[in-house]
C-alpha cells in the first residue's frame, strides 16, 4: 500500500514539475567560468622622469702645479698638504742671494750706462757750438770749407756716440728690471685665472732644503668647489644627453647623500678604442666633502613629464602584438582591456599614452584575462601600501 501512495506522489511531483518555469540552477553550469582572482593597484596622475645611472669618478674642477720660473734651494714652504690656499698667495721661498747680486750688479752697470750717456751729450754739444762757431767765421770769409766739413763730422759723430749712449742705457735698463723680475721669482706664489678665490694643496713634492730647477713643481694645487663628475657614456646614451641637463651624484663615501649637479662639458668625438664618449658634470661641493678620485654614480634625467598617467610596470600585457592594460570596471567585478603605449619609464612606474585610463589596474592575474573578463579582487597594492 505504501509504495503505491509513493508512486502516485512521485508521478504527480514530477507532473507539477513538468509545468512550472525553469528554476536557475544552484551551482554554476560547465559553461561558466569562475571569476579570475586578480590583483590591482591605482592609476597615478602626476610628474614622471625619465633617469639613467652612469657610473664615473670625481676630478678636480681645476688644478695646477706651482712651480717657480727659477732654479734655486727651497728655503721655505709655507703650505702644506690639505691647506687652503689663496689666490696669489705666496707658498714657497727659494734662496735669493745670488738674484740680489745680480739685481745689484745690473743697477751699477745702469749707473755706468747713464754717465757714459751724460758724458756723450756733453761731447755733443761741445761739437755743435764748434760747428756753429766755424759757420759763422766762413759766412765773414774767416774760416775755410774744410774747417766747416771737420767741424760737421766731428758733430755727427758726437750725436751717434750718444744715440749709442742711450741705447746702453735702455739694455742697462732692461737688465735691471729682468734681474728683479727673477729675484721675486724666488718668491714662488700660487696664481690663477678665473674658478674661486681659495684652493686645496692636493700634493707636496719637495721638502725644504731642496735644490730645485726651473720649472720643477712644488705643490699641487686644486679646486674642490665646485667638482667635476666625469663618467663615459656610448652612442645609445650620447643622443640623449645635453649640456644644462640636471643630474645628482652619490658616492659609497655618502650613500644616504645626493649632490646636485647639471652635465657642462660632453665631448664632440668618441675614443676609438673605447666607442665612449667623455661626459662632464659639474658638482656643487660647498663643504668640500667630495673629494677627487672617488667613484661616483651620476643619475642623469634625461626626459619629464609634468603631467602624466602612470600605471606600475608589472600591469603592461601583450595581446594581439599589441601593449595595453585591463582595468577594473567601477563595479569591481569586470576587467577591461584597453590599448597603450608606453612613455618615460622611471623604476617600475611607466607612463602610459591611451584613452580612458583610469581608476585601477590589474598588476597580477591578467594572463588569464580577455576583455569583459569576471575578477575578484583578493589584493589592492594601493591600499595595502598606503
Amino acid at each position: 500500500m505504501a509504495l503505491i501512495v509513493f508512486s502516485v506522489l512521485g508521478a504527480l511531483g514530477w507532473a507539477i514539475q513538468q509545468r512550472l518555469p525553469d528554476a536557475p540552477s544552484a551551482r554554476p553550469s560547465a559553461r561558466e567560468s569562475p571569476p579570475v582572482p586578480v590583483e590591482v593597484a591605482e592609476i597615478e596622475q602626476g610628474p614622471i622622469e625619465a633617469r639613467r645611472v652612469f657610473t664615473g669618478t670625481l676630478e678636480a674642477h681645476a688644478e695646477l702645479e706651482v712651480a717657480p720660473k727659477v732654479s734655486g734651494r727651497v728655503e721655505a714652504l709655507s703650505a702644506d698638504l690639505a691647506d687652503a690656499v689663496a689666490r696669489n698667495e705666496v707658498v714657497a721661498m727659494l734662496d735669493d742671494a745670488e738674484y740680489v747680486q745680480e739685481v745689484a750688479r745690473a743697477a751699477a752697470d745702469l749707473a755706468v750706462a747713464q754717465a757714459s750717456a751724460v758724458e756723450a751729450e756733453s761731447l755733443l754739444e761741445i761739437a755743435e757750438r764748434e760747428l756753429a762757431r766755424i759757420e759763422k767765421l766762413q759766412r765773414r770769409g774767416v774760416s775755410s770749407e774744410s774747417q766747416r766739413d771737420t767741424a760737421k763730422a766731428e758733430q755727427l759723430a758726437k750725436q751717434a756716440l750718444v744715440a749709442v749712449s742711450r741705447a746702453r742705457v735702455a739694455s742697462a735698463e732692461a737688465d735691471l728690471e729682468a734681474a728683479r723680475i727673477r729675484l721675486g721669482y724666488t718668491q714662488v706664489s700660487a696664481g690663477w685665472r678665473g674658478g674661486g678665490e681659495r684652493r686645496v694643496v692636493a700634493e707636496r713634492y719637495v721638502d725644504e732644503g731642496e735644490m730645485v730647477d726651473a720649472n720643477t713643481p712644488l705643490l699641487r694645487i686644486v679646486e674642490l668647489d665646485p667638482i667635476t663628475a666625469v663618467f663615459s657614456v656610448t652612442e645609445r646614451d650620447y643622443a640623449q644627453l645635453a649640456s644644462g641637463q640636471r643630474a645628482s651624484v652619490s658616492t659609497d663615501a655618502y650613500p644616504a647623500q645626493r649632490f646636485a649637479a647639471r652635465i657642462e662639458r660632453i665631448a664632440p668625438v668618441f675614443r676609438e678604442a673605447t666607442r665612449q664618449a667623455r661626459v662632464e658634470l659639474r658638482v656643487d661641493n660647498p663643504e668640500l666633502r667630495l673629494k677627487p678620485g672617488m667613484f661616483a654614480r651620476a643619475t642623469v634625467v634625461l626626459d619629464r613629464e609634468a603631467e602624466a598617467t602612470i600605471v606600475p610596470e608589472q600591469s603592461l600585457t601583450k595581446r594581439d602584438g599589441g601593449t595595453g592594460v585591463f582595468l577594473v570596471d567601477p563595479d569591481g567585478r569586470t576587467a577591461i582591456w584597453r590599448p597603450v603605449r608606453p612613455g618615460i619609464r622611471d623604476g617600475q612606474r611607466v607612463q602610459v599614452l591611451g584613452e580612458g585610463i583610469a581608476g585601477k589596474v590589474v598588476v597580477l592575474g591578467q594572463q588569464l584575462l580577455e576583455d569583459g573578463s569576471a575578477i575578484r579582487i583578493v589584493s589592492d597594492t594601493t591600499a595595502s601600501a598606503r
